[in-house]
């Protein structure tokens, strides 16, 4: 597996497209937008005319896409993965997707000799960039095993949670507790300036008990106390990620009211100031609803 295409040259497949190439892979790629594929090749990346072109010529290919829907119709289009990919060639899909759109597509690649693994990251553009994203992965214990050496230039962390899908569930569970923790913890920081105290102070407080989360520990003095509200991931993608997780829920029948609250919340801050789509997502912290 020396030959790796990236199908999705955005923020993230081009972080991870250059992330390979320092890690002594040959690299390939392709994006529909004639500006990131012309950004990419002046790095020493050679970009084919479609998917089916590419994926006739790699060892593995990784799918950095934005929703399911897109990831089908990369797959399934006319000149997609399906219609030009050779037998044993190995996908790995990086979207945080429906689980059950990425049964069907691991199950139609599968018919024509195509393996499939499903590995959602998490880290974002910096995360990708240098090579220290963390990925769940979903698929058979010997495609992880062969895909291992590619993944290992991608990113700094790597956990195999059990079959297909099982990385995109995983995936959406992890982004549905940061939600949680957002919500929860922007109330918090209110509740302590209402007390007359510092919310810095008292976030080191909470990290320092069983309070604290990714949220407190990262997101907060990373992008919130400071204003920066810059990591690269939106509002619109969060709100996506949650819809997906409702939507598991309710496939589920879970009892999970809690989860379903939070899934509320932030389809509910869709219309407010300050959280607009294309706001940073660590902006739900200041939502508060009417």
């Amino acid at each position: 597996m020396k030959h790796i295409g990236v199908a999705g040259l955005g923020n993230m497949g081009r972080g991870m497209a250059l992330s390979l190439q320092r890690g002594g892979f040959t690299v390939s790629g392709y994006d529909p937008a004639t500006a990131a594929a012309e950004s990419i090749a002046r790095e020493g990346v050679r970009t084919f005319a479609s998917v089916a072109a590419l994926a006739a010529e790699v060892d593995v290919l990784i799918l950095s896409l934005p929703t399911s829907d897109v990831v089908e119709a990369v797959v399934f289009g006319a000149d997609g993965v399906l219609a030009g990919a050779k037998a044993g060639l190995l996908v790995v899909d990086t979207t945080t997707a429906d689980p059950n759109s990425t049964r069907r597509v691991a199950a139609a690649l599968a018919e024509k000799g195509v393996r499939f693994i499903d590995a959602p990251v998490s880290g974002g553009p910096k995360g990708a960039a240098t090579g220290t994203m963390t990925m769940v992965l979903g698929g058979a214990a010997e495609d992880v095993a062969a895909v291992t050496p590619v993944l290992e230039a991608m990113s700094a962390k790597r956990v195999h949670v059990g079959p297909v899908g099982a990385g995109h569930v995983t995936k959406l569970l992890n982004n549905l507790m940061c939600g949680a923790h957002l919500i929860v913890a922007g109330e918090a920081a209110r509740i302590a300036a209402a007390a007359g105290l510092d919310a810095q102070q008292i976030f080191e407080g909470i990290n320092a008990g069983s309070g604290r989360s990714g949220v407190t520990q990262v997101n907060y003095p990373t992008w919130i106390f400071n204003d920066a509200f810059d990591s690269g991931f939106t509002m619109k993608l969060m709100r996506k990620d949650l819809r997906l997780a409702m939507g598991l829920l309710g496939e589920l029948g879970t009892s999970a009211p809690l989860s379903g609250e939070v899934g509320r919340l932030w389809a509910a801050s869709a219309e407010a100031a300050g959280t607009a789509d294309g706001e940073d997502f660590n902006r739900i912290v200041q939502f508060i609803e009417k």
